[in-house]
Formats: structure tokens, C-alpha cells, sequence
């Protein structure tokens, strides 16, 4: 056992203990690493992490205002259709649906149909059964088509979930400092804005749906503000997505794309 314990020259005759050994080098090898797993993200790299998980919540934010509100579409009858002094127009979103009735003298005069639903009026908002005894609803003698309605909400609340997700992984690899938790964050974030533009494309065409279901009452339909808002949101998100896959890379990709050229004199 002493004999792993003398003072040997190095070969700068330098005089130094001989004890670690195999024990010795593995144990550095071990703490070089646990160095480099412990390694923490520097100042700059965790503002830019910030700042693209700010970008991300704008995006969360307005897909949960918008996904709570009824104004996707708007339906509307032509404003003399009942030949009296009002009119009725509908809107509705995923979960809700209003019918409103408008006096015509509010009407912009070179408005053909009725609207817009801002204008002052009576409202009458029910909520659609698609989800409890499963029928569906009738709105100016069409019908909606619940399998339609049923996806494109079911596909709002998945991407409802991946943001939640990919805000607790980067809430993470904030709190830890490492890098590991932004992929799984940015694939969160990526999913849930393509999730929420299928939504889109499906709520379209159930809208779609329900126009061709019956020809007796004409309307004129047109996509509503909340529309463009989780349009927005969805964008928003991937482009979130694909900063975070940036910044988690081990290196910096304009460096790489855009070098430096050094003038040599």
C-alpha cells in the first residue's frame, strides 16, 4: 500500500507525489465531466433565452384571447331580407355562438349586408352542445357540422397544452441554467403554432360546411378579428420555436453562415 505513496521527479525535476493512479486519473477524468455537465449559460445567452420566451408568451397570449372569444366568422343576411327596420346577423367560435339583431338605419348605407356586429343591438348567445348531448346547431336554417367544429376546438386545446409544456421547459433551463431543456421547448412551441393553424383551416371548413348545408336564406360570411389574431398567435410561435433551436445550438450560426473577414496588413 506505501508503495503507492513516494516523491518522484517529474522530468522538469520537479518533485511530486505519485499516489493518485489509475484512481487518481479516473477521478480527474470524473470531475472534467461533471464540469461539463454543471456548465452554466452565460449573462448574454440567458437574455437572449428571455427574450425569445418573451416573444413566445406574446404568442400564447393571443391564442388564448382569441380561442375564448366568439368573433371567428360572421354571418350575415342581406340587410333588407326581413323588409323591416332590423336585421339579423350571427357570429360564433368555438365554443359559443350569438345571434344579433341590428336596426338597419345604423347600416352604413353602401352596406349591402347586415353588420358590422359592433353596431348596437340585441344579442342572443348559446353555447353549442357539440361537446355535452352532441347535436348540432342551426343557425339561419344551416347546420353545422360537428365533426368539423369538435376538431378544430380539440386541436385549439392540444395547442393550448404544447404551450404550457414548452413554457415549463424553458421556465427550467432558465432556473437550471443549462441548455438541454430549450429543444424540447422549441418542439413544444413549433407543434403548438402548426397545431393552431390547422384549427384554423379546419374551423374554415366547417364554416364552409354549414354555408352549403341549405340555399334558402343567403348569407354573406367573412372570417372575424379573432381569426387573425390566433393566425398571428401561430406564427408567432414558430417563430419562437425556431429561436429557441438557435440558441441551443453549440455554436452561433451567423458566425458560421456570416464570417469575419480578416483584413491582414
Amino acid at each position: 500500500m506505501w508503495s503507492n505513496y513516494f516523491v518522484q521527479p517529474d522530468e522538469d525535476n520537479r518533485i511530486g507525489v505519485a499516489g493518485a493512479g489509475q484512481g487518481g486519473g479516473l477521478g480527474g477524468m470524473k470531475g472534467g465531466r461533471g464540469q461539463r455537465r454543471t456548465q452554466k449559460m452565460s449573462d448574454s445567452q440567458e437574455g437572449k433565452i428571455k427574450l425569445a420566451f418573451f416573444v413566445s408568451i406574446i404568442g400564447v397570449t393571443l391564442t388564448v384571447l382569441g380561442m375564448g372569444t366568439e368573433f371567428w366568422v360572421e354571418l350575415a343576411q342581406p340587410k333588407n331580407f326581413s323588409g323591416n327596420q332590423t336585421c339579423q346577423m350571427a357570429h360564433y367560435g368555438l365554443w359559443k355562438g350569438c345571434i344579433r339583431t341590428l336596426w338597419v338605419a345604423d347600416i352604413h348605407p353602401e352596406r349591402t349586408s347586415c353588420g358590422p356586429a359592433e353596431l348596437p343591438g340585441e344579442t342572443n348567445c348559446t353555447y353549442f352542445k357539440f361537446f355535452t348531448s352532441g347535436e348540432n346547431a342551426v343557425i339561419f336554417k344551416k347546420t353545422t357540422n360537428k365533426k368539423l367544429n369538435l376538431a378544430a376546438a380539440i386541436l385549439a386545446l392540444l395547442s393550448l397544452t404544447m404551450m404550457v409544456m414548452g413554457s415549463i421547459c424553458i421556465a427550467m433551463s432558465l432556473s437550471k441554467g443549462v441548455h438541454f431543456f430549450l429543444k424540447p421547448g422549441s418542439f413544444c412551441f413549433i407543434l403548438s403554432g402548426v397545431l393552431v393553424l390547422l384549427s384554423i383551416l379546419i374551423f374554415h371548413q366547417s364554416v364552409l360546411s354549414l354555408l352549403s348545408s341549405d340555399q334558402s336564406i343567403p348569407l354573406h360570411h367573412e372570417l372575424s378579428w379573432s381569426v387573425a389574431c390566433v393566425g398571428s398567435a401561430g406564427a408567432i410561435l414558430i417563430f419562437g420555436g425556431f429561436l429557441f433551436i438557435i440558441l441551443s445550438l453549440p455554436f452561433s450560426p451567423w458566425q458560421k453562415c456570416l464570417p469575419h473577414n480578416n483584413n491582414t496588413t
